[in-house]
């Protein structure tokens, strides 16, 4: 059986967790086999949009803490071990950020420490209602540090830092609320409002979503007048696409436009 599940419908990619018994925690393994998936995505121009999900009664609960303390037993007790996981777990979470594709999380049950910061790297996410988020490592002695990164750029400051330092779980409600996730749905519905959101999205010109993709991330970390130069220059080689200009055409010409690429 494996560990991460792959199925695609036309131009969407559905990968699904696939350790239930483990609450799809994020072991070496999970992380190597997401890591693999997505490099391998980012090569298939066909596929316009990815979702992501689990297998089970939970989403991910974050790090294999099992896997974790054994990597105590080493005479550097474990320091290279976590050094490495904290390491290749980022490198995933930066590669949803950089994928040409919109990635867009269906999270259900619970989603607690890295599986939240799962949820916060992924461009969207439609979740089941009644599904709990946390970053509760605090609980244990672990601030979730790491997570923090994602959390902290989908969430207002303060709210951030009341979940990082109580642990306290917020409900779907809330977490729509804060900006963590775009709907929260009943759990017979998730994945045919997730599927049509990403048919919506794979219906738009593959070009002009790559751009703005990469644009909308980059342009976050500008100051303002930067951000504008950056994105004015982005609009010129959106504009000097066939295809967008076939588009603009097109709709002054209130017709469907014929685009090369789809």
């Amino acid at each position: 059986m494996a560990i991460l599940e792959r199925h695609d419908s036309g131009a969407i990619a559905h990968l699904r967790l696939n350790a239930p018994e483990r609450l799809n925690a994020l072991s070496d393994e999970m992380l190597e086999a997401l890591q693999e998936a997505l490099d391998r995505l980012a090569t298939e121009r066909q596929i316009r949009v990815v979702l992501l999900s689990g297998e089970g009664r939970a989403f991910c609960a974050g790090h294999d803490l099992k896997e974790m303390q054994q990597a105590r037993q080493a005479p550097d007790k474990g320091a290279a071990t976590f050094e490495d996981l904290f390491r290749r777990c980022a490198r995933v979470m930066t590669t949803i950020g950089t994928l040409p594709q919109p990635v867009i999380a269906l999270p259900h049950g619970i989603a607690t420490a890295a599986g939240c910061q799962l949820v916060a790297a992924c461009d969207l996410a439609v979740a089941a209602e009644g599904t709990r988020f946390g970053v509760n490592g605090v609980n244990i002695g672990l601030f979730c540090s790491t997570p923090m990164v994602a959390l902290s750029r989908n969430l207002p400051r303060k709210q951030a830092f009341e979940m990082l330092t109580t642990g306290a779980m917020i409900d779907s409600d809330r977490a729509l609320e804060l900006g963590l996730i775009n709907r929260a749905v009943p759990a017979e519905e998730q994945m045919s409002e997730a599927m049509a959101l990403a048919s919506t999205i794979a219906e738009k010109l593959d070009t002009a979503i790559r751009i703005g993709k990469q644009a909308f991330y980059r342009q976050l970390e500008m100051p303002l007048d930067a951000a504008y130069d950056f994105t004015a220059e982005v609009m010129v080689r959106n504009m000097l696409d066939s295809d967008t200009d076939e588009g603009i055409q097109a709709f002054l010409e209130k017709r469907k436009p014929g685009w090369k690429s789809g």
